[in-house]
């Protein structure tokens, strides 16, 4: 199953996206093995540690278990490219501004390194007259002398209070605002633990739902976000679960699909996102992201596949499917809204007020196509798709004639990397007053 999901997500992948695994210790080592091959190991970007357990397990029978994998992996690692991560005053803690520098707060940095560097020996004179022979022993300077001279001259090296001590290179915060690089360590302070998570889903779900023993905190979540996607991306869940993939997604402006063949999708996805969309979702990332409700999602159930080879390899409508779901199937394919008439047998779906679909699995004689065409008149549109008919199609100017299965395999798409076939096309939902379009920074003021 889970190679057969990794080939198919690899396929969905955008060239420039990437595929982020979370695992524990018990499979995350053949995880690894399998995502290098389908995947390809030179794709592996990082194995990241969640500290998901902030205290030991008292029942532990060996070694208490504090942390989960992030195995992280790009469709191609020449075109991925990741995100820094916000700042935020625990990283600017580190920064001040001991000289009144009129570029504000730094921090101070070695300027000494392992690696060899001809020009990086020689010796330096403090401003107190205490000479430094050069740099520690199996070091070197990471500048050469006249680069160091000119950050010296530039107020770029700091000698201490006294004037005295080995200098160090100061480092504006004004220089590194841009972002942090992330790195492969994740502490439950920075993006929270699975204790936060259950509350978070315990928040937004019934009474009566089931708790998941290692659900995902939204704070995880959105560091995954922040460095592998922005606004308005596409963000894939295969393994929906509690629905914390959609929620952030959603709150951060991101496009989402989640798939969760259980019953969580009615008892914790579909209750959790109505609040999301609601704006009554106050938990998670809600604050940080500013979220105050807004968009919407549509929920498909999955139907068994519409068609299958007999015996001989020829292609047919599929067995499991009674009359009424191959009319509804077939109204989605062709973008009808599937409402069956009580009174008129052919009207199985309309797209518009004079335009109506009408499936069958008989074969139509040339008569029953007259009558047909005449029942439907002049003012109205018939799409008949049926098994197979009698006459030419051109002969009833009020209807349009295909065969089941040849249109429906006409329609579809085969052994592409990418599949864009749009079945349906339902207009968006205007949001609310107050509420955030979730492709526009600013709120709605209707």
């Amino acid at each position: 199953m889970i190679r057969d999901r990794l080939e198919m997500i690899r396929r969905l992948l955008a060239s420039d996206g990437s595929l982020w695994i979370t695992i524990d210790d018990n499979e995350a080592h053949y995880l690894k093995v399998l995502c290098d091959e389908v995947l390809g190991r030179t794709n592996f970007v990082a194995n990241v540690i969640w500290e998901k357990r902030f205290s030991p397990n008292s029942t532990a029978q060996f070694i208490s278990d504090s942390h989960d994998h992030v195995l992280v992996y790009a469709k191609e690692k020449s075109l991925w490219k990741r995100n820094l991560l916000s700042r935020d005053e625990k990283q600017n803690q580190s920064y001040k501004n001991p000289d009144n520098d009129p570029r504000g707060p730094w921090t101070s940095g070695d300027l000494s390194a392992r690696n060899s560097y001809s020009a990086g020996i020689y010796p330096i004179t403090t401003p107190s007259g205490r000479v430094i022979s050069g740099p520690p022993k199996g070091m070197y300077w990471r500048v050469s002398e006249k680069k160091f001279r000119e950050l010296d001259l530039d107020g770029r090296i700091w000698w201490g209070k006294s004037g005295g001590n080995v200098p160090r290179l100061k480092r504006f915060l004004t220089d590194v605002m841009e972002g942090i690089v992330p790195q492969t360590i994740w502490q439950h302070e920075d993006v929270g633990n699975t204790q936060e998570a259950k509350k978070e889903v315990m928040a937004v779900v019934p009474s009566d739902a089931d708790v998941f023993q290692t659900p995902k905190p939204e704070r995880l979540l959105r560091r995954v976000l922040e460095i592998a996607s922005n606004p308005g991306d596409l963000v894939l869940d295969s393994f929906g679960g509690s629905g914390t993939t959609g929620a952030v997604a959603h709150k951060m402006g991101r496009r989402w699909i989640m798939i969760e063949l259980g019953e969580h999708c009615n008892t914790h996805i579909i209750p959790r996102l109505t609040k999301v969309i609601d704006g009554t979702d106050s938990g998670g990332i809600t604050e940080a992201a500013g979220w105050k409700g807004g968009g919407g999602f549509r929920y498909y159930r999955l139907g068994p596949s519409l068609m299958e080879k007999d015996k001989w390899g020829n292609w047919i409508i599929n067995k499991e499917y009674n009359p009424a779901m191959l009319s509804e199937a077939l109204c989605k394919l062709e973008g009808f809204r599937y409402a069956p008439s009580d009174t008129v047998y052919w009207q199985h779906g309309h797209s518009t007020e004079t335009d109506f679909i009408y499936v069958t699995t008989q074969k139509l004689t040339a008569d029953q196509l007259h009558s047909l065409n005449e029942d439907v008149g002049s003012r109205r549109s018939l799409l008949v798709l049926c098994a197979s008919f009698r006459g030419k199609a051109e002969q009833y100017p009020n209807l349009t004639v295909k065969k089941i299965p040849n249109h429906v395999l006409a329609r579809c798409e085969w052994g592409h990397d990418d599949y864009s076939l749009q079945v349906e096309n339902l207009p968006k939902a205007l949001p609310k007053p107050g509420q955030i379009d979730m492709f526009d920074a600013e709120g709605v003021t209707q």
